[in-house]
């Protein structure tokens, strides 16, 4: 080794097989300003703050969770969270003890001075809601008129103030043609990412009718394709569709999505907190396995039955003998949603296994998730950049570091170096630089 690793890098060593919730989805709230047709938690501006966890209990919650892992991130959502007046507390105190805060809205409610008191919180991003550029449908699918131009609006606010944005789009029958004009819109507006979510039906979106099978395929086909045409500007990717990683291996090799654990990460790395304190294995899996009032996060991630289930992957159908299944494994909310089985297979899928190919274990060696192992020393200022880096990253953003690092003949990692590698990102992202490398 070139130096002694620092002790935030070396104890990252002894976790590395453990199951740690890297992503924690939390619905702080029921209520929302509008209606959204595909709504999953059927919030509402009925809705009001009686059942939901108070400030002192969403501080006790952050505790808990920071217990279990130092560095995760923290999608605080709702129903819309800018409704809870609370909400730049709760985001502040997550950041100041070491969570990725990022925030889940509607947009609509995104002036100047939430943006400011956002970022004031240390909230590292948002994610905005746009289903559609055609305000007729956008506003309808919201259920309020002129939605679509109060989000867009919005954008140009998150620009001045430079605070990251992704575009997410929720795939239905009815804007399944109008997706690529979404992406390129999304890109040009500056997002970092665009997620474009697969419906489950749960909630209000029990109502909606899904795509086909084949229709899946067609839009995760056109992702891969947006993937490599945005890469190094904006992340393209597909949410409750884990089989877009069969895509990507297939189509597109070198594609850097291939660095994620892709497969459902419900109850393996992910989970959700709703609005009363109940744990969920997803925002679209409505099965309670524990309850934050009467127990500590901690036990719940640790004991879940369900959980247990989720992490052996002892998966039914034609997910159980597809040589994918390491790698995808297909969405246990849908399957669960449509089935009334979390292990059956997904429905969604189009793909039929033949039996003929080995499993396929990983795509390559997987680093998003991974213990971060270094081989050059970090200086106390440059590991202190390091703490901002969510966990289930901070492995690829050492790599990468240190890969710079040797490339230069360095063995010492320093906010200098790391201000070079800023400068050498692409030019997207140096005008509005990653949290984890911004002086500010």
């Amino acid at each position: 080794m070139d130096g002694a690793p620092s002790a935030l890098l070396a104890a990252e060593r002894v976790t590395t097989e453990a199951y740690l919730p890297h992503v924690v989805a939390w619905n702080l709230t029921r209520r929302c300003n509008l209606r959204c047709t595909h709504c999953y938690i059927s919030a509402g501006p009925w809705e009001t703050a009686d059942a939901e966890l108070d400030t002192a209990a969403c501080r006790r919650v952050v505790d808990e969770l920071l217990a279990v892992n130092p560095a995760p991130m923290l999608i605080l959502s709702g129903g819309e969270p800018l409704v809870r007046a609370d909400l730049t507390e709760i985001a502040g105190y997550a950041s100041a003890r070491g969570a990725t805060v990022v925030v889940g809205t509607n947009g609509t409610l995104l002036t100047a001075e939430r943006i400011a008191a956002l970022r004031d919180a240390g909230v590292a991003g948002v994610a905005v809601s746009v289903d559609s550029l055609r305000p007729k449908y956008h506003d309808n699918f919201r259920r309020a008129p002129d939605a679509l131009a109060a989000t867009t609006a919005a954008l140009e606010r998150l620009r001045a103030q430079r605070l990251d944005f992704i575009i997410q789009t929720t795939a239905t029958k009815g804007n399944a043609r109008e997706i690529p004009e979404l992406v390129e819109w999304a890109a040009e507006q500056g997002a970092v990412c665009f997620n474009l979510y697969f419906l489950v039906p749960t909630g209000r979106g029990e109502q909606l009718s899904d795509l086909a099978a084949a229709e899946y395929e067609a839009l995760l086909g056109l992702l891969v394709e947006y993937d490599r045409r945005y890469r190094g500007a904006m992340m393209v990717r597909a949410k409750c569709a884990p089989h877009f990683i069969r895509r990507v291996y297939e189509e597109s090799p070198d594609s850097p999505i291939l660095n994620y654990r892709t497969r459902c990460p419900c109850g393996i790395e992910y989970c959700r907190i709703t609005p009363e304190g109940k744990v969920t294995p997803c925002p679209f899996m409505p099965t309670v396995v524990g309850d934050l009032r009467a127990q500590a996060f901690g036990d719940i991630w640790a004991n879940s039955a369900v959980f247990a289930d989720l992490r052996r992957r002892e998966l039914g159908g034609k997910c159980g003998r597809c040589e994918y299944r390491r790698i995808c494994g297909g969405c246990r909310a849908r399957a669960l949603a449509l089935t009334g089985d979390y292990l059956a297979a997904d429905p969604s899928c189009a793909y039929e296994p033949t039996g003929e190919r080995p499993v396929i274990e990983r795509a390559r060696d997987v680093t998003y998730g991974s213990a971060a192992t270094p081989s050059l020393t970090w200086t106390a200022p440059a590991e202190e950049r390091l703490r901002r880096v969510p966990s289930f990253v901070r492995a690829v953003v050492v790599r990468r570091v240190e890969e710079f690092a040797r490339a230069r003949g360095l063995s010492t990692v320093t906010p200098e170096l790391l201000g070079e590698i800023r400068a050498a990102l692409p030019v997207d992202f140096s005008k509005r630089k990653p949290f984890f490398l911004r002086d500010d």
